[in-house]
This record gives C-alpha cells, sequence and structure tokens, in this order.
C-alpha cells in the first residue's frame, strides 16, 4: 500500500461486498489518490442489525489503527458504525457512507427515499436521520426482505429492488433514491434506467466526500487518545 491511501473499511468479512465496492469506488481513482478497499476479516457476513453493527466497532477501530499509510477513512456500512468513535481515533478525514449518502441526496432532490435491505434495519435508519435532522426530508424508507448475502444474487435482487425504487417514487413521493447497503453498488446504473431518478451509491458518496476533504486539507480535527 502507497502512502496517503484513502482507506474503505467494510465492516462485514463478505469478500463479495468488498469486491463490489472496489468497483464502484474505481471511477474515483482517476483523481489521483489511491484507494484501498479492506475486509473486516471477523466482522459478522452481513451487518443486519443493531446488535452486529455495534459487535464490530472495536474491530474496525482496531484495523484502522493498523493502517499506517492512510490519508483518510470510508466506513462502508449503511448505518456508520464506528464513525464517532474512529474520528476520536484520528484526525484524519473519516466519512460514513450513510451520512454522505444523505448530503448527497439532499443535493439531488427535495425528498429523499432509502431502499433498505430488512425491516429491522429501518429504526437504524430512522434513528440516524432524527439525529441528522433531516426526517422532514425523508419521503420513505422501504425494506427489500433481503438479507446482505441475497444481494449478490442479481435474479432475487434486482426486481425487488426495481419494484421498491418506484413505489418510493410513486407512493411516497420520492425524487431521489439511496441504495440503503454497500452490497447493492453493482446495480445503481440499472436502478436510475429503471425509475428515471437519481440513485445515490453510498460508498461512492462517501469515498467522493472523503477524496475531497483530504485534496483539501479538511478534517474533524479529532485528537488520538494515543
Amino acid at each position: 500500500m502507497t502512502a496517503d491511501t484513502l482507506i474503505i473499511i467494510n465492516p462485514n468479512s463478505s469478500q463479495v461486498v468488498t469486491d463490489g465496492i472496489d468497483a464502484a469506488v474505481d471511477p474515483l481513482r482517476r483523481f489521483g489518490t489511491p484507494i484501498a478497499c479492506l475486509t473486516l476479516e471477523h466482522g459478522p457476513p452481513g451487518i443486519e442489525n443493531q446488535r452486529q453493527a455495534d459487535l464490530t466497532v472495536a474491530l474496525t477501530l482496531r484495523l484502522a489503527a493498523a493502517q499506517k499509510h492512510a490519508a483518510g477513512y470510508v466506513i462502508a456500512c449503511f448505518g456508520d458504525p464506528g464513525l464517532h468513535a474512529l474520528r476520536d481515533q484520528t484526525a484524519l478525514p473519516v466519512v460514513g457512507i450513510q451520512e454522505a449518502a444523505v448530503m448527497t441526496a439532499l443535493t439531488l432532490g427535495q425528498r429523499f427515499g432509502v431502499i433498505a435491505i430488512l425491516p429491522a434495519s429501518i429504526p437504524r435508519h430512522l434513528r440516524a436521520f432524527g439525529a441528522m435532522g433531516v426526517l422532514d426530508r425523508l419521503a420513505g424508507d422501504r425494506a427489500l426482505g433481503l438479507g446482505v448475502a441475497d444481494l449478490a444474487d442479481e435474479e432475487k435482487s434486482l426486481s425487488a429492488m426495481v419494484t421498491t425504487g418506484k413505489r418510493l417514487r410513486d407512493d411516497d413521493g420520492a425524487n431521489v433514491l439511496i441504495m440503503g447497503c454497500a452490497g447493492m453498488a453493482q446495480y445503481r446504473d440499472i436502478l436510475e434506467a429503471e425509475t428515471g431518478l437519481p440513485v445515490v451509491e453510498p460508498t461512492q458518496a462517501a469515498a467522493a466526500m472523503a477524496l475531497g476533504q483530504i485534496a483539501l486539507g479538511l478534517s474533524h480535527k479529532g485528537t488520538p487518545d494515543a
């Protein structure tokens, strides 16, 4: 790994998800900063509820601390587990994909809709949106009823995503969509074409934001404990 690398950490143990993230952010490599996508080896196979998310935090902090050539970090789980803890640990830029996706969506439409994986994910999302103060811009948050592992199966997941996206558009009034899991990355272009709406892929949004912060020398300026 070269110096000054943006580190994207997938907090689950699925290499398939990490590979999808790596492909999704590849267009951003043209800006010159190296990007490395890492898998949390001992994380859960997928993060589908609050307990699983919370259990990844200490492991994520440890993995981040081991990256000696980092220029910044992205936490690639929609729910941003460990986001504020990692900001406490480092003064380098740290971006969570959920926070970045919402902030990006607000620049692309008035009301955003979220495609979640499972119903259990939605309360986590709503807590985060409430903390961000954006609930009045949320059109809806609808679950596919599929786990993270199911997202790799195009036949199983793509039609459900398109159907859910259209319900968010037609029934809820969304005019921009957010993909509510990093494992959905490969379907962004198809979802945009089928719904006619801008679609925010959260890891792309977070990586773009982090690269901008790195280039401009911006950071939350947290103070490391050590």
